[in-house]
């Protein structure tokens, strides 16, 4: 798998409100561009997503893709693709961490393996455009919500 892409951003809402946010996975078309839709497919005991499936705009064509979730509540979120037509193999995880002003700070870490066939250079490009654009839409969505 690539290397991946890793990068952190500070929010002015409480650990629990953001984590809160980033486990919401029903709402992520109402924050995250590029997600279409999603589905639950299965939810854990405290009932945390533990599976879901994504419909994205992967710019050159729409793809799909399962995921199954781990949680350490409030502190980290990860997740593994379930390998399809899409997605060959895709590891990541939110990490959050209180700030001493009792904000969150948010580490994402993404690594993806397309089917499809996109020089290196474009894929690691579309991973970072992704990861920023994921954590501006996370930011933008907690802090709304913090100050509501």
């Amino acid at each position: 798998m690539s290397d991946g892409t890793v990068q952190n951003i500070e929010i002015s809402a409480p650990i629990e409100l953001v984590y809160e946010v980033a486990a919401d996975l029903a709402l992520y078309p109402d924050w995250a561009n590029s997600v279409k839709g999603v589905e639950v497919l299965e939810t854990d005991a405290d009932g945390s997503p533990r599976r879901a499936r994504f419909r994205v705009d992967a710019m050159l064509k729409e793809i799909s893709y399962e995921l199954v979730y781990e949680h350490e509540t409030p502190h980290l979120m990860s997740w593994t693709a379930v390998p399809g037509p899409d997605i060959e193999a895709m590891e990541g995880s939110y990490e959050f961490s209180e700030t001493d002003d009792g904000g969150t700070s948010v580490v994402y870490a993404l690594q993806v393996e397309t089917t499809l066939v996109i020089p290196g250079f474009l894929r690691k490009q579309a991973e970072k455009t992704l990861v920023s654009t994921a954590l501006r839409g996370l930011k933008r969505r907690a802090e709304s919500l913090a100050r509501e």
